[in-house]
């Protein structure tokens, strides 16, 4: 017997991650589903056939199927009341295949045999806003003829496993329950399969099939990879691919990969990479030192060799090889002829100098999963401060004051973040107007739904947790994406939040330190599958706009009415999206006078990335660049400006890295697969009319996960920084903190920072323009709005200008939503940072005393 309530779940957790029934979506789905039909539907798992007969009989009897379940059935859907779905037919086990593809909605099948228990399946009637949760759409990421990443990383596991778990009413609105509940759940999965696969193993050969015990093996290697026991990890899957040898060849393909990716990342983790990058971390294309522990890169390269051999088109394999040859230095002579990547594929054709990474001579002493960073001044001392979240639930937020002499200090426990535990985001604003910026985190993207945290800065160099008490606490929702925006311009900083499978919030600020989701009435409480949200205001009406990236549905543009009210004219205004999408912001990156949309496309896909690279055509979407024609539309002229491509972009921002004026883009690429080891990318700004990638020249080609980015000038010497949050979703993948310090340009800048006295006290909203006459005579205009760029991770909302060379003359124009005033200021000196006030008629100097960043080069 398989022992009390609490044992049989943990068990059926566990052999259910090994199965693929229930938790249908774990399946690691490498080829495109063929062409079938998807379901939503319930189930019922049960110890006994007997059981099984009576929970049916109940169900006949007009028992309700959701309220069963989640008494009855030990399937780790049983939270949900066996929800499942929608997902493809084609995923699914067989027995349930078949039983679904005949039964009518509603109807309640007979009983079914599966290698867990006994089940009772009931069809369900899809509705708009059904979808499968986050780690289910993660690991079912292939789409058309879009090949998924092989996964390893163990965070869908993990997610399933934390799902399943009983746990006490409003778990979610404790960052530190949230955190135990997460360990007692992997820990509890672990066990169960450690027993059944280890002292139980004969029982378990006997009563389970071949292939489940298979992937059971490959279930418990996912959730040792998880925590980055990478040894562990490699015997399960070598069992695994034991088993696939005599039983399951067809699974083969997938184990080799597996095999390949965990030494590939075991390699790294033995040498040090995630600790102490350096250029270690750096896209190679010109050979290089070699890490020094090299036994497991060999083990790698053997497997997508032999992988290689049988399918020899194998696409991701190849891409693999390749960067494991990088870590060996060998790249690209020794990489074998008939699949090495030219190192064509990544040059750069353009120079713009070499950015080093400083963060650890900075003081920034910062290693975690992923998360958010904002950088700004939260002690008004005229120094920029770095804050950070993590990802993991048990990772501890931390606060970095810039010091006079240049280094960072870790303040966080001074400033009272010891609780604030997890986040996957931040952002910043002054939401009460006291001239103090305060901190949202965001929590549960991916994931199940979690609290946010609105962290009051209370002026003293501390914060103070306010979110029950400002009213955004419950209900708790799956989010990474948030927007600081007034609305109606009164004056309050309002906030419009995008959540994962759940309406749209959007909290009207009442000026009281409370809030109101007014979301429903404003016509914004849409359901998606909600990746970045961003304000700006595109038609110049003197209202800003919303636009929202969805994963797997139609983007939306929601117009401002001037009313509380607004209209989603994506389609008409013709911005819809890439259908996949992920980072998106507007930018003026023509310097127009307009806002342009740059929306991203996100495919868990190292092959579309790498055939971006190797000029070959795109199965899916590519990211969107659309140019406001400022007559309400947008023109898509992503080919025109060489965006044509897929880069699996998650954390980015836009800055100006050569002070031209023009913002250029940076984009953190990944996914929690191991497997995803890609370059970031770095693009810079033609004019308003292309983009180049210069990757390879500037040196920021980080490969692992890139999440929260931001551009600041650090060392107030006047360019711009690329800070860099660093790290995967899983314990296993942490890495060190990345500040690529800005190597200079020699062009002319400003620092404007704003103060709104009708408008928000940060200005949020306000819009600056620059008149630009250089030596020649020649006259430009350069545009900027105040927020903190893009979607994930915040800069600074002083607002950095970049004047390019020789500006002779400097007019400023700055436009306040709330007054609706204009000031301008003629011949503006450069180089120096300013403030100016609302409805005021001066200029006030800003003292910036240079701080070389620890190791500064000395610009």
């Amino acid at each position: 017997m398989l022992g009390n309530r609490s044992d049989r779940r943990s068990i059926s957790i566990a052999i259910c991650l090994a199965v693929s029934i229930g938790l249908v979506a774990l399946v690691r789905a490498r080829q495109a589903a063929p062409a079938d039909a998807s379901v939503l539907f319930r189930i019922i798992v049960v110890s006994t056939a007997e059981k099984a007969q009576q929970v049916r009989q109940e169900l006949i009897g007009g028992a309700s199927f959701a309220a069963l379940a989640r008494k009855e059935s030990i399937d780790p859907s049983a939270d949900r009341g066996g929800l499942i779905g929608p997902v493809p037919l084609a995923e699914l086990r067989e027995e349930l295949r078949d039983v679904l593809r005949t039964i009518d909605v509603v109807s309640v099948s007979n009983v079914i045999t599966l290698p867990t228990g006994f089940a009772i399946v009931q069809r369900e009637q899809q509705t708009r806003g059904s979808s499968l949760r986050g780690s289910e759409i993660l690991a079912l990421s292939a789409a058309g003829a879009v090949r998924a990443t092989v996964s390893v990383d163990g965070f869908g596991e993990a997610n399933t496993a934390l799902n399943s778990l009983q746990k006490p009413d409003d778990w979610n609105q404790s960052p530190r329950m949230i955190c135990d509940l997460r360990q007692q759940s992997v820990g509890n999965v672990k066990t169960a399969l450690a027993r059944r696969l280890g002292p139980d193993l004969a029982d378990t050969r006997a009563r389970f099939a071949a292939s489940d015990v298979m992937e059971g093996f490959s279930a418990y290697g996912q959730l040792l990879a998880y925590d980055g026991d990478m040894t562990g990890a490699i015997a399960q899957f070598e069992q695994a691919y034991r088993i696939a040898q005599t039983d399951m060849p067809g699974a083969i393909p997938d184990l080799l990969q597996s095999l390949g990716v965990a030494h590939l990342h075991k390699a790294e983790m033995e040498n040090g990479l995630y600790h102490a990058p350096g250029d270690r971390c750096l896209l190679r294309v010109h050979g290089g030192r070699s890490l020094e522990k090299s036994a497991d890169l060999d083990k790698a390269s053997g497997y997508f060799l032999k992988l290689l051999d049988s399918t020899p088109n194998d696409i991701e394999a190849k891409w693999l090889l390749n960067v494991a040859y990088m870590a060996t230095g060998g790249y690209p002579e020794q990489v074998p002829a008939r699949h090495r990547i030219a190192t064509e594929a990544f040059a750069s054709t353009e120079d713009v100098g070499r950015f080093v990474d400083v963060a650890s001579t900075a003081g920034i002493d910062s290693f975690s999963s992923a998360g958010g960073v904002i950088v700004d001044d939260f002690d008004n001392d005229g120094r920029l401060d770095l804050f950070t979240s993590n990802f993991d639930s048990c990772g501890k937020m931390q606060l970095f004051h810039r010091t006079e002499q240049g280094t960072f200090v870790d303040r966080s426990v001074q400033a009272g973040l010891a609780d604030q535990l997890g986040g996957l985001n931040l952002i910043q604003a002054d939401y009460n107007n006291d001239g103090c910026r305060d901190v949202l985190v965001l929590r549960g993207g991916w994931e199940l739904a979690q609290r946010k945290s609105l962290l009051r800065n209370n002026c003293d160099g501390t914060f103070t947790d306010v979110t029950a008490a400002s009213g955004l606490a419950k209900p708790a929702t799956s989010t990474q994406t948030a927007v600081w925006v007034d609305i109606d311009n009164d004056g309050w900083l309002d906030l419009f939040v995008g959540n994962e499978d759940a309406p749209s919030q959007l909290f009207r600020n009442r000026g009281d330190g409370t809030f109101d989701d007014i979301g429903v009435a404003a016509g914004v409480a849409r359901t998606a599958f909600t990746k970045a949200v961003h304000a700006g205001d595109y038609d110049n009406d003197g209202f800003p706009d919303l636009y929202v990236s969805n994963l797997r549905s139609t983007n939306f543009l929601y117009h401002n009415n001037g009313n509380r009210t607004f209209t989603d004219v994506a389609v008409k205004a013709g911005v819809p999206g890439a259908d996949r999408g992920f980072p998106a912001w507007f930018f003026d990156y023509d310097n127009d006078g307009w806002d342009d949309l740059f929306v991203s496309s996100y495919f868990l896909s190292i092959e579309e990335t790498a055939r971006s690279y190797m000029g070959l055509p795109p199965n899916g979407q590519t990211m969107k660049l659309y140019r406001n024609l400022g007559n309400g539309s947008f023109r898509d002229v992503t080919t025109d400006a060489n965006l044509a491509k897929v880069y699996m972009p998650m954390g980015s921002n836009f800055g100006d890295i050569d002070n031209d004026g023009f913002l250029d883009i940076f984009l953190g690429t990944g996914s929690p697969s191991y497997a995803a080891l890609k370059p970031s990318v770095l693009l810079r700004n033609k004019d308003g009319k292309s983009f180049v990638d210069v990757t390879v020249s500037s040196g920021t080609g980080e490969m692992h996960k890139g999440h929260g980015v931001a551009f600041a000038d650090l060392d107030n010497d006047g360019d711009e920084e690329i800070v860099f949050k660093v790290g995967g979703a899983t314990p296993g993948d942490a890495h060190a903190f990345r500040l690529f310090e800005n190597p200079g340009n020699g062009n002319d800048w400003l620092e404007v920072n704003l103060v709104g006295v009708k408008t928000n006290r940060a200005a949020i909203g306000a819009r600056i323009t620059a008149a630009i006459e250089d030596a020649t005579g020649a006259t430009r205009s350069v545009h900027r709005t105040v927020n903190s760029g893009g979607s994930f991770g915040a800069s600074p909302l002083q607002q950095h200008l970049g004047l390019g060379k020789a500006a002779r003359r400097v007019d400023l124009e700055v436009f306040w939503p709330v007054s609706g005033t204009r000031q301008r200021f003629a011949n503006v000196a450069k180089n120096r940072a300013i403030e100016i006030h609302e409805l005021s008629d001066r200029i006030v100097p800003l003292t910036r005393k240079p701080a070389p960043l620890g190791g500064s080069r000395g610009k």
